[in-house]
């Protein structure tokens, strides 16, 4: 039994509710912007490519490059998160992020795109795992997926939105002497570093210090999310190091990186996709027809992620999810007609998205404080790789198979990979609790 009796469901879902109309609308205009410039070199690719001489490989390099600079500073961001509180690390980040961000307006070379790009990933490590660690001192385990489902509406909702601003910012191109794609990554940049002072004013650290919960709330709150911890410390790692090296972060890590290799593999390169399939230039016509994906991301999102609560089905409707994505993502690039083309682009959209934050229920059921922060750290920065692997992947896989549908099935094939994964991954929890069962004395 927990320290503190379990919240009653209805004070515990008003407390929810709060919580959830206070802190995911700004949390989702900050994923909304580190989406963007994440995925706003996909835009820029054909002027950027011309105007500084890039090859392609060169840019598929410079755009993977940004996962390598994540990667290795997000265990220890994470780690700094957990000791100095969100509202100051998250201001921090965001900051930095925006300024680097801004600054790619300025890459004339490839090394300095290289740089750039590596600085980017450095600048925003531990925005991601930082957030999902901090939604866990904020929502209990029965309320997880949808919170963390809202926050996943920032990627669907970044190209919604952030599609045609890219695009129209393109079109800016010649304005006070600066080429288009140089709006773009000033302007993009500089909301960021603007909304990352806004946290530092805006974010509570914990429900305790929260002045717009009242006592009653902050108490509900409080019982939920330690018996949830209580359970997480009975079942999981308890320190950091622990954490690093056990066998289901290890194997979790990998499946994100097959979604990640899904995810990025599409989204780099998705503007040129759409564009190909209206034959035309990208511009705002691309930017609008490329938000129709994640429309349907949007609208799968905000229904599975609440039924899977309600069903206790997160496993089974991942394994669904990621994959439509993978035989999504592998049509989107066999299909010749332009709506077979953009369904497929939808379907895949709605499976890679809505089926991460069902992941994210995974490891936050079994580590909690510290081991938490590392652990979904490590999380995120392993599988973040796969960021850098697909666009070189795609790449590779498109040349030696001289075809341009190629990197997209191989892409295709990683979804449906993580999906198997997932599945023996979940038949190993249930055999291993079989045999501690077994051995129980009776």
């Amino acid at each position: 039994m927990s320290a503190q009796p379990v919240a009653s469901h209805a004070p515990l879902e008003a407390a929810v509710s709060t919580v959830m109309r206070r802190l995911l609308p700004f949390l989702l205009l900050m994923y909304v912007l580190a989406f963007l410039d994440r995925a706003n070199i996909g835009f820029a690719q054909k002027a950027l490519q011309h105007d500084t001489g890039l090859s392609d490989a060169a840019f598929a390099f410079g755009a993977g490059v940004f996962f390598v600079g994540y990667a290795l500073f997000e265990v220890p961001s994470n780690l700094l998160l957990h000791r100095v509180g969100a509202r100051i690390w998250m201001c921090r980040i965001m900051v930095t992020w925006g300024i680097v961000s801004a600054a790619m307006a300025f890459a004339q070379s490839p090394a300095m795109f290289y740089w750039l790009r590596f600085l980017l990933g450095v600048a925003e490590a531990g925005f991601f795992p930082g957030i999902i660690y901090y939604l866990t001192h904020w929502f209990p385990q029965s309320a997880r997926g949808r919170a963390v489902g809202v926050f996943y509406f920032g990627a669907p909702l970044a190209f919604i939105f952030g599609s045609p601003l890219s695009g129209l910012l393109l079109d800016l191109h010649g304005a006070l002497g600066l080429a288009g794609w140089q709006w773009l990554f000033l302007i993009e940049g500089g909301l960021a570093s603007a909304v990352g002072v806004w946290a530092f004013w805006y974010l509570d650290n914990r429900p305790d210090e929260a002045r717009w919960l009242d006592a009653a709330q902050r108490d509900t709150l409080r019982a939920a999310l330690a018996d949830d911890a209580s359970h997480a410390a009975v079942h999981g790692p308890q320190s950091v190091l622990a954490a690093l090296f056990d066998r289901r972060v290890l194997m979790l890590s990998a499946i994100y990186l097959l979604i990640q290799m899904s995810v990025y593999g599409v989204i780099f390169y998705l503007p040129q996709q759409v564009a190909a399939l209206l034959g035309t230039k990208v511009g705002l016509r691309v930017g609008l027809v490329a938000a129709l994906p994640w429309l349907c991301a949007v609208a799968v999102t905000w229904w599975v992620p609440r039924r899977a609560d309600r069903e206790g089905s997160h496993r089974g409707w991942a394994v669904v999810l990621l994959i439509v994505a993978g035989l999504g993502i592998g049509a989107s690039g066999l299909a010749h007609s332009p709506v077979l083309g953009l369904l497929a682009l939808c379907c895949a959209a709605s499976g890679f998205i809505a089926a991460q934050p069902l992941f994210w229920t995974l490891p936050t059921r079994y580590l909690t404080g510290a081991a938490a922060a590392g652990g979904i750290a490590l999380i995120n920065s392993l599988g973040g790789l796969g960021g850098f692997i697909a666009p070189t992947l795609r790449t590779v896989a498109e040349r030696a198979w001289q075809s341009t549908s190629a990197g997209l099935v191989v892409l295709g094939g990683a979804s449906l990979l993580a999906a198997l994964l997932i599945g023996v991954f979940a038949h190993d929890r249930r055999a291993r609790a079989q045999v501690a069962l077994s051995h129980r004395p009776q």
